[in-house]
């Protein structure tokens, strides 16, 4: 996905959080409690967050992996565009074994 519909893409989803368009997954809240993440942090990380990689071909609706920060701390959203709403999927902390500056995959 080139940078800009990658814009396009975190600017949709910005619009939709503005208008309370926003749910959660059972997985995503799961993972969110388990890391003492709040759903305000959530939102406020996609409002200020960047997107790292997209998935323009997932089913059932497209969607990114943003990074964006909690307390401070990098962390990683995984969020779908489905329709009329945005859908979170997973989130996570960035393993420096997997992540180089929470930003780009380590070489394997």
């Amino acid at each position: 996905m080139s940078l800009l519909m990658s814009q396009e893409l975190i600017c949709e989803m910005r619009s939709l959080i503005l208008k309370g368009r926003i749910t959660f997954t059972d997985h995503a809240r799961a993972r969110m409690f388990e890391r003492g993440v709040e759903s305000n942090a959530v939102i406020n990380l996609i409002l200020d967050g960047e997107i790292i990689e997209s998935y323009s071909e997932s089913t059932p609706c497209p969607s990114a992996l943003i990074l964006g920060f909690v307390e401070c701390q990098a962390c990683h959203v995984v969020a779908a565009l489905c329709r009329d709403r945005i859908k979170i999927v997973t989130v996570y902390w960035p393993d420096e074994e997997v992540w180089l500056d929470s930003r780009k995959r380590r070489c394997r």
